[in-house]
């Protein structure tokens, strides 16, 4: 008798095993994406209207009081328009002039 219930015990252990397997599979699944889509692009080249000599003046004030993020922000912006643009991971405008 204690057979029946120790199989009885290991079978439903074993469906469970199956069911939480194919619950999870599902949830692992990769997303398909379309082709076409934005990240397909590249970024836009951020638009710097400014002087070399405003760009280190702002350089200067943000160092002062310490916004950093600002100086990655800006610098990102200023030198995508310089001939190493292209290194930055933007597409350079050939023929736009300041």
């Amino acid at each position: 008798m204690d057979i029946f219930v120790y199989l009885e015990v290991k079978m439903k252990l074993v469906c469970l095993g199956v069911l939480l397997c194919l619950f999870f599979s599902r949830l692992g699944e990769a997303r398909v994406i379309p082709e076409g889509v934005p990240s397909d692009e590249p970024p836009a080249v951020p638009y710097w209207p400014y002087s070399t000599s405003d760009f280190w003046n702002y350089v200067e004030y943000f160092r002062s009081i310490g916004a950093y993020n600002h100086i990655n922000e800006m610098a990102r912006a200023f030198y995508a328009h310089q001939h190493l643009g292209n290194t930055l991971g933007y597409e350079s405008n050939q023929g736009h002039e300041h």
